[in-house]
């Protein structure tokens, strides 16, 4: 049955069908086709989404919508831009540092495209950056909104590999921090190289302190989610309430942007990735149980386990296979795929989840900037203008970047559980 459910999936992704209805209508058909009821169909899908830890999901999706609406996104740019802005090659520096910051809250790469695409590019246009630059640099750094705490993807790959999403959000810091240094140092190599222009920006000291003051609620914003984390004063998915409370605190309090139309706005924009998100979810997780039928789970860890009991083999394999199926698939229907195919195995290797979970999420991060399906070429092809193919020919050297990053983070399984074991023994 799994055979058939697996044929049917990829001959309808073939036919253009989207991922969630590819998984769901292959499921659906493998099912009646092998006389199974179609109830449990609604039975599994419910009960995948009945998850307490999916709450976090809509929530963080509703408060980076707001931080959008009220123009936080460019308070934090703009005032980034003024710090470091004028050295060589500033505004690549600046690109990574605000999508680090901003990962802060929204926890979804294309979210950070979407909200700081554009305006990035745009002022790089502007100084004389070559377009391939801004577009590579942008979809980059994006990578980072699902490595750095909150995590949408994290949070999915916890609920699938049932371990702590607490432990997970929090071994998404120092990776996210090593990524970032190895963009940074790419932007250093290509300024030095390519010589790239310096910002002309000039600021007087009450210019400097009024955008400080500005910029406040965004760079506190990570402090207050990690922090609370950390301390132990709210779990995920206490976490995104806050951040909700915390936005919504920001642009009427502070910024008095937020108006009625921009709340029902973001609200729209929440009920409609959330709805995409859930389906992902829900056939995905029929899927998975379809493949759990014939064992398909089991059968996979023996042969991994077959082929080495050596973890570090392991994870050069799960890496290569997730880098191939990051081309191909989705990024919550490949976790909760895999999910419960391979971890099994590397934890019966020796491999800590969390460590793992990071990686998971990492080589399907670099995914997005792959064809055929890479999601962020489309979005950094829509926001600049761009031809998708000139996209793809951007994000090459950018990939090489983000696979060095995904070795130090693959082979220094400390950054990933270092924190977490320390905060949370």
């Amino acid at each position: 049955m799994s055979l058939t459910a697996i044929t049917l999936f990829f001959l309808l992704l073939l036919t253009g069908a989207p991922v969630a209805i590819a998984l769901g209508l292959g499921s659906a058909l493998a099912l009646w086709w092998f006389d199974m009821p179609l109830a449990v169909m609604a039975q599994r899908i419910v009960n995948s989404l009945d998850s307490t830890t999916l709450l976090a999901v809509p929530m963080f999706i509703f408060a980076a919508a707001l931080f959008n609406v009220t123009g936080l996104t460019t308070q934090l740019f703009d005032f980034i831009r003024m710090v470091i802005g004028r050295i060589r090659g500033g505004l690549g520096y600046v690109t990574v540092l605000t999508h680090l910051v901003f990962s802060g809250v929204s926890g979804a790469a294309l979210a950070d495209i979407g909200a700081l695409g554009r305006i990035q590019i745009d002022m790089m246009r502007e100084q004389g950056y070559k377009d391939n630059f801004s577009a590579g640099i942008c979809m980059a750094a994006a990578t980072l909104g699902p490595i750095f705490p909150p995590s949408i993807p994290l949070v999915i790959f916890a609920m699938a590999a049932e371990v702590s999403p607490v432990k997970v959000l929090i071994a998404g810091i120092f990776p996210a921090l090593i990524i970032a240094l190895f963009l940074m140092g790419m932007v250093w190599w290509v300024g030095r190289r390519a010589g790239l222009p310096r910002d002309d920006i000039s600021v007087t000291r009450g210019e400097f302190t009024s955008r400080l003051w500005f910029a406040m609620p965004a760079l506190m914003a990570p402090v207050v989610l990690i922090g609370g984390i950390l301390l132990g004063w709210f779990g995920e998915t206490e976490a995104a309430a806050v951040t909700v409370v915390y936005a919504l605190a920001a642009g009427l309090f502070f910024y008095r942007a937020l108006t009625w139309r921009g709340f029902v706005e973001a609200l729209r924009e929440t009920v409609r990735s959330t709805a995409g998100v859930m389906l992902i979810v829900g056939a995905a997780a029929l899927f998975a149980w379809v493949l759990t039928i014939d064992q398909v789970p089991t059968k996979a860890a023996d042969l991994l386990l077959g082929l080495s009991k050596d973890p570090w083999v392991l994870l050069v394999i799960v890496n290569l296979l997730l880098l191939v199926i990051g081309m191909i698939l989705e990024t919550i229907a490949a976790i909760l795929i895999l999910t419960p195919i391979i971890v099994p195995a590397l934890v019966a290797a020796g491999v800590d989840p969390v460590h793992l979970g990071v990686v998971v999420v990492l080589n399907l991060m670099i995914g997005l900037l792959t064809p055929p399906v890479g999601m962020s070429l489309y979005m950094v092809s829509t926001v600049s203008g761009m031809p998708v193919e000139r996209v793809i020919r951007a994000a090459l050297p950018w990939i090489g970047c983000l696979l060095l990053s995904l070795a130090a983070v693959t082979f220094l399984p400390a950054a990933s559980t270092w924190l977490p074991n320390l905060m949370l023994k």
